[in-house]
């Protein structure tokens, strides 16, 4: 197996450089074959900083700030190897999560981390606000997008190349760019997989609560995109 690893970073500077070396011990230690790519979106900390001391790293820097989907489709439309997985530079899901993923590479194209199977594993959870707001969010996404995943939103998702190219179809900057990107699997009869996970919440998380209604607003995109025919 061979991958590449793509983080998007907004004022990561605390966590990246933690967040980098497990994933070249992951990687080191079970020898797979691999590149990091960090896409830096104009960060106001010293982020930038940080990982120009890391060496055998790849970093783009935005020239402004984008947004998650922005970063995580530029760092996925440079990647090189095989399979590709883009995760939160916090560890939220920690890269040793691929271990729960490696006995379905043969039969899926996408396997992506779920926190709402009866298996997955919540060490921290978030604050009750984000609780309510993500069930009722999850809920709208499910009878929009696609009734059979559970999680579109967990920020871990490994695929193959032959998904690859669709990222340059997404069209959403934001947090709902997954849930796109799950419509464009579903649309191409890709096969997709959740797989459950542990997940530790990050409480200096740059999700904030009024992101919540702003990614119910991009699911009625994702629908007006696909009837005006821009997923061909």
């Amino acid at each position: 197996m061979n991958i590449s690893v793509v983080i998007p970073a907004f004022n990561e500077a605390t966590v990246i450089a933690e967040t980098i070396k497990k994933i070249k011990k992951y990687l080191q230690s079970n020898n797979i074959v691999g590149e990091i790519i960090v896409v830096d979106d104009c960060s106001t900390d010293n982020t930038l900083a940080v990982l120009k001391n890391i060496s055998d790293i790849k970093v783009f820097k935005n020239l402004k700030n984008h947004g998650k989907g922005y970063s995580v489709r530029k760092g996925v439309l440079s990647a090189k190897q095989d399979w590709i997985l883009f995760m939160d530079a916090d560890n939220s899901t920690d890269i040793s999560e691929l271990d729960k993923f490696s006995k379905y590479l043969s039969d899926y194209d996408v396997l992506i981390a779920s926190r709402a199977l009866p298996e997955s594993n919540i060490i921290v959870k978030q604050n009750i606000i984000k609780i309510t707001l993500g069930r009722l969010g999850n809920l709208v996404i499910r009878l929009l997008i696609d009734p059979r995943i559970k999680d579109t939103q967990c920020g871990f998702k490994l695929f193959n190349r032959k998904v690859q190219s669709l990222f340059s179809k997404i069209t959403i900057n934001g947090f709902g760019f997954d849930f796109e990107l799950i419509w464009l699997i579903k649309k191409n009869n890709l096969r997709i997989k959740e797989v459950p996970v542990t997940w530790v919440n990050n409480f200096t998380s740059s999700v904030k609560w009024w992101h919540y209604p702003k990614v119910l607003a991009e699911v009625l995109i994702v629908r007006i995109n696909n009837f005006l025919g821009k997923y061909k």
